[in-house]
C-alpha cells in the first residue's frame, strides 16, 4: 500500500510544531468526513491516526466491511459444500481471508489518499495525547510532533472490552474480533465468550466455514433485550447451523493446552450433573468443546432438587441450593450450585462488548471529562466539557454504528457552517440495526417487550418469511417478520425482521417511521415483484 504524500509528516524536523485550524484525533467515519468538509471550506486540518493499518477507521479495517466480506465467503462455502471436508474448508477459509485483506487494503489506501492528497489536510501517523486545552503531542515513529489547534475533535472509536479472567491476555489462541478475522489457518473448534450480536455474527460465520462453535453465555437468558419469540428463532437458526450454547457459564481461567490449543476452566451455575472433569484433573490437550458440554448444556437448563454431591478430586462440585438460618432466624439461600469442568478448543473469541478508546489521551490536561461508563462526556451538540473540543463516534458512548459516527459529523458540522439551528443528537430518529447472521436480523424502534413496558396500547403484526414468494425463490424461507403498531393511531412503533435481505428492507420501515407514515402506508404501497420488500404489504395488513 502506498502512503507517500507531500502532506504526511515523516520526521519531526519537517515541522515539529504545527498550528492548524482543526485537529482530528482518529481517522474514523465521522472524523474523516468532517476533515474533508473543513478542507473544502478552506480550513487547515491535521488528522492524527495511531496506526497506518487504521486509515479510514474501524469499519473498513477491522469492523463492518471485512467481517461482512468473510460472512459472504462463509455463506458461499456453505452453499457450495466447501465446508464439508477439512481440505475444502481450509481452502475456502484461506481464499476468504485473502479476499478480506484485499478489500481492506484497497479501502484503506483509498481513504488515506482521499484526505492526505488534499492541500489543506496533513495526516500524521502516531498516538496523540493532550498537553493543554488546545495543544496535543503526537508520538510518531521518528519523534514527537506538537500540534496547536483552534478546534479539536476526538474520534478514537472503541476497543474490545477484555474481562478480568486469569490467562485471557497471555494465552496464545485467545483473540478479539480483530485477530480472529486475520488468522491464516481456520480453527476446527472455536469457543466464543459472550452471546451478544458481535459474538453471534462470528458464531454463524465460522459455523458456515465448518468450525465447531460453542458459545458461552454468563446468564440464563439468550438475547435478553429481544422479544422471546424472536430470540428463540435466532437461537434455533444458529443451532441448526451446528452452534452449541452453554448458559450460566462463567470462564474462571484460561491456559495453553498441551496440543497447542486453549483450555478454559468453566463454572456453570445450577448444575447437578453432566459435567466433565475439571481442568485441574483433565490431561492437557484432551476433550472436545462440543462433547464436553453436551451433558452440561442439558443440566444447565434444569432446576436442581437433588441431594448435594461433591467430588473434591475433580472440583466438579454439584450441589443443590441449600438454605441456612440468618442472624434473625429466617432462612437464607446460599450461593447457587455450580459445576466446574474443562473445555479444550483451538481458538477463543472474546466478544464481551467494546469500550470507548480513551486510554493514553490524557483528557484531563484539556479539561475533558468522562461519564461513569468511561465515555467522553458530551452534550446534545457533542461538545465535551472543554471549550472547542467535540467527540464523535463510539468514543462518546452513543450507539456503536458507523452510520451513527457519520450522523455525529452532521451534528458537529451544523455548528461550524453557520446554521441558524444546529442539528442535535435529540433530532436523530429511529436508529436501525442489522446483525448479519445466516438469516440476517434487523430491527428499528420498539419491540413488544419495550412497548409493553412503556404502557402503550399496541397490536402485534406477524408474518412467517416462508409466506414471502421471493424468499421461496431464493431458497431462504427461514425466519419471521414482526411489527408493533399503535392501536388507535396506526403509528409504527417498531419492526423486527429475521429474514433474508432484512438489512435492506429495514430501511424502508425506518423511512416510514421518520416521516410519521402510518402502517397503512406500507400496507398499501406498490412494490416491485418479486422482492422481500413487498412482504411489508402483508406484514402491516
Amino acid at each position: 500500500m502506498s502512503t507517500s504524500t507531500p502532506n504526511a509528516i515523516s520526521t519531526p524536523s519537517t515541522s515539529p510544531t504545527i498550528t492548524t485550524d482543526a485537529l482530528i484525533i482518529g481517522f474514523g467515519k465521522g472524523g474523516k468526513t468532517l476533515a474533508a468538509k473543513l478542507s473544502a471550506a478552506g480550513r487547515k486540518v491535521v488528522i492524527a491516526e495511531a496506526s497506518a493499518n487504521m486509515y479510514g477507521g474501524t469499519c473498513i479495517n477491522i469492523g463492518c466491511l471485512p467481517s461482512k466480506s468473510l460472512i459472504l465467503s462463509a455463506e458461499q462455502a456453505r452453499r457450495d459444500g466447501a465446508n464439508s471436508t477439512p481440505e475444502t474448508r481450509e481452502a475456502a477459509f484461506e481464499a476468504a481471508i485473502k479476499e478480506k485483506r484485499r478489500v481492506a487494503s484497497m479501502l484503506r489506501d483509498k481513504n488515506y489518499h482521499k484526505l492526505a492528497d488534499q492541500d489543506n489536510i496533513t495526516v500524521i501517523t502516531g498516538r496523540a495525547h493532550f498537553t493543554g486545552p488546545h495543544s496535543v503531542e503526537i508520538a510518531t515513529a521518528e519523534g514527537p510532533v506538537a500540534v496547536t489547534a483552534s478546534k479539536i475533535f476526538i474520534n478514537t472509536g472503541a476497543t474490545p472490552r477484555i474481562p478480568d479472567i486469569p490467562g485471557i491476555s497471555t494465552t496464545p489462541g485467545v483473540y478479539t474480533s480483530t485477530g480472529l478475522m486475520d488468522l491464516d489457518d481456520m480453527p476446527q473448534r472455536l469457543v466464543i465468550i459472550g452471546s451478544g450480536f458481535i459474538g453471534l455474527e462470528f458464531a454463524s460465520m465460522f459455523a458456515d466455514f465448518g468450525t465447531a462453535v460453542t458459545v458461552l453465555q454468563h446468564n440464563a437468558e439468550f438475547l435478553p433485550r429481544e422479544d422471546a419469540d424472536v430470540a428463540a428463532a435466532i437461537r434455533a437458526q444458529l443451532e441448526a447451523q451446528g452452534v452449541k450454547f452453554l448458559f450460566n457459564a462463567d470462564t474462571k481461567a484460561i491456559a495453553p493446552a498441551a496440543d497447542g490449543g486453549v483450555r478454559l476452566s468453566v463454572a456453570v451455575k445450577g448444575m447437578t450433573r453432566g459435567a466433565s472433569q475439571a481442568c485441574d484433573s483433565t490431561p492437557a490437550g484432551t476433550g472436545n468443546a462440543h462433547t464436553d458440554i453436551t451433558g452440561a448444556a442439558d443440566a444447565a437448563d434444569t432446576a436442581t432438587t437433588t441431594s448435594p454431591t461433591s467430588n473434591p478430586t475433580d472440583h466438579a462440585t454439584m450441589s443443590h441450593v441449600q438454605t441456612k438460618p440468618s442472624d434473625d432466624g429466617e432462612p437464607r439461600f446460599a450461593e447457587p450450585a455450580e459445576a466446574r469442568f474443562c473445555l479444550t478448543t483451538d481458538a477463543v473469541l472474546v466478544a464481551t462488548g467494546r469500550t470507548p478508546n480513551v486510554e493514553g489521551l490524557h483528557l484531563e490536561a484539556a479539561g475533558v471529562e468522562l461519564t461513569e461508563r468511561g465515555a467522553v462526556k458530551v452534550d446534545e451538540l457533542l461538545r465535551t466539557t472543554a471549550a472547542d473540543i467535540w467527540a464523535l463516534g463510539d468514543v462518546n458512548g452513543g450507539p456503536q454504528h458507523t452510520y451513527i459516527s457519520l450522523d455525529d459529523y452532521r451534528v458537529v458540522w451544523s455548528q461550524l457552517n453557520g446554521s441558524d439551528r444546529p442539528y442535535t443528537v435529540k433530532d436523530r430518529k429511529h436508529v436501525p440495526s442489522s446483525t448479519f447472521l445466516a438469516t440476517p436480523y434487523s430491527r428499528v424502534g420498539l419491540n413488544e417487550r419495550e412497548a409493553k413496558a412503556a404502557g402503550l396500547d399496541y397490536v402485534v403484526k406477524r408474518l412467517p418469511v416462508a409466506a414471502v414468494p421471493k424468499a421461496q425463490v431464493m431458497r431462504r424461507p427461514d425466519g419471521l417478520m414482526k411489527a408493533i403498531v399503535e392501536r388507535n393511531t396506526g403509528r409504527i412503533l417498531g419492526a423486527m425482521l429475521l429474514s433474508v435481505e432484512s438489512h435492506e428492507v429495514i430501511n424502508i420501515v425506518k423511512l416510514a417511521m421518520d416521516l410519521d407514515a402510518p402502517a397503512s402506508t406500507l400496507r398499501d404501497m406498490v412494490f416491485t415483484h418479486p422482492t422481500i420488500a413487498e412482504a411489508l404489504n402483508d406484514l402491516f395488513a
